[in-house]
């Protein structure tokens, strides 16, 4: 499976637990608690990767990097939006300096 087709798929998953009952998964449990819940769970995972990548370990590393992952795509989920959003930004900078796209931002 294409990396893009595997995000996809969970993509899809996580749709489809938006209705579940909370009692029948982890993720429509995460849906339920609403988007501070999904946040605490986002923010805890980011933490576990600076630990995993200051261990020094690799296979930590990437098991945490996939945990992070999939509460960002919980994330997007609530918020109607697919790893295709994520893909079409990053295909959009592709090319472009990183100075020079943090400078076309707009200010607040």
């Amino acid at each position: 499976m294409v990396s893009a087709e595997i995000l996809a798929s969970i993509a899809d998953t996580l749709e489809a637990r938006r209705e579940a009952s909370p009692q029948s998964s982890y993720v429509a449990s995460l849906f339920h608690k609403g988007e501070d819940a999904i946040l605490k769970k986002v923010a805890e995972e980011a933490a576990e990767v600076l630990m995993a990548s200051k261990d020094g370990e690799k296979l930590p590393l990437v098991r945490e990097v996939a945990d992070l992952w999939f509460h960002t795509m919980v994330l997007l989920t609530y918020h109607g939006l697919r790893p295709d959003d994520v893909l079409a930004e990053l295909r959009r900078r592709e090319g472009i300096s990183g100075l020079d796209e943090k400078a076309s931002r707009p200010k607040n």
